[in-house]
């Protein structure tokens, strides 16, 4: 019998312990999102870095988004997609090439730019992870887990500045045991952005063929 007590009594103490870690990161991520929700805009310069031990890959980049609501421009790997809120352009000078598609936010899972900041606000549980003094700044991190268990990420560890409660970096390991980092280097707000940087100008692309894919 006291053995008994002492099992539930352990088993009562770890899923206390287990709700209270899901609370704190859950108020801290609420903190985040309501930072990023309050600019008008975001640009972001960050480091991107994949990495595969088993299948002997390993390649860093860095790249630049400016973020408008559900609007945005990214630039990497001297790719530029550009998304108006209706439409996605993939544009890719190297092969004077531009893909040009709807997009659907119900079939894409992916974590894509105008989603990078708040993502976690469905689809994940999410558990209060470690705190780590990275160059002076205080990072808090959060270990978020798919709710779906067929999803191709195992795992997100996104590490929060305590201070400004801006993301300051995303580690998400997949199924295949690849990792991708996302490292924010520059986090500015508020900028003078025209609303033409969101706009498709086809007329600047005489010379591309460009593939309407719906």
């Amino acid at each position: 019998m006291k053995r008994l007590i002492l099992v539930t009594v352990a088993f009562m103490s770890i899923m206390t312990g287990r709700a209270q870690s899901a609370d704190k990161a859950t108020s801290l991520l609420n903190e985040v999102s309501s930072k990023v929700n309050s600019y008008e805009n975001i640009v972001i310069e960050f480091k991107y870095g994949l990495e595969n031990t088993a299948e002997n890959i390993k390649h860093e980049t860095r790249g630049d988004v400016s973020l408008h609501g559900e609007k945005y421009l990214l630039n990497i790997m001297g790719t530029t997609r550009l998304f108006d809120g209706k439409k996605l352009y993939t544009i890719i000078p190297e092969d004077e090439e531009i893909n040009i598609s709807t997009y659907d936010p119900k079939k894409d899972q992916d974590i894509t730019p105008s989603k990078m900041l708040t993502f976690y606000n469905s689809g994940y549980k999410a558990e209060w992870g470690p705190m780590q003094d990275i160059k002076g700044r205080k990072i808090q991190y959060v270990k978020l887990t798919p709710i779906d268990s067929k999803a191709e990420i195992k795992e997100i560890q996104l590490g929060i500045d305590k201070q400004t409660k801006h993301i300051y970096n995303l580690i998400q390991t997949q199924d295949n045991g690849t990792k991708i980092t996302i490292t924010v280097n520059s986090f500015k707000t508020d900028q003078p952005l025209p609303q033409s940087m969101f706009e498709f100008k086809e007329n600047r692309y005489k010379d591309y063929y460009i593939n309407r894919l719906d």
